[in-house]
């Protein structure tokens, strides 16, 4: 199977406006944003999608939601933020690469969606 999008910007392939970056993930800008601030934060390791993910993976996710903290913090997102993982087709997954969107600095709405 070819590298996907982020296996290209992570290898520098691909430039990107890079947040953070630690040997088990890379944080980017989203060139598409769905708000003022929308990260998206990747594992270096490819996990097609959180359906798919094993135990082998568990450290590598916590890691991915402890970067997110790391991330609102640095960028002064206590006023809040939101964190979504998309799954197939359905609920718009363009890139099977597992990564968590970071959307902050506007007013979310409930249900999303």
């Amino acid at each position: 199977m070819p590298p996907t999008l982020f296996q290209r910007i992570i290898a520098r392939e691909i430039p990107a406006r890079i947040e953070h970056e630690d040997e088990h993930c890379i944080v980017i800008h989203d060139i598409q944003p769905a708000a003022p601030v929308h990260l998206l934060i990747i594992p270096k390791q490819p996990i097609p999608r959180v359906g798919e993910a094993t135990a082998a993976d568990q450290a590598v996710l916590g890691h991915l939601l402890l970067v997110a903290g790391t991330v609102a913090k640095k960028l002064n997102l206590a006023e809040g933020f939101r964190l979504v993982v998309n799954h197939g087709p359905h609920a718009c997954e363009s890139v099977p690469h597992l990564h968590i969107h970071l959307l902050a600095k506007r007013q979310m709405t409930w249900p999303p969606g």
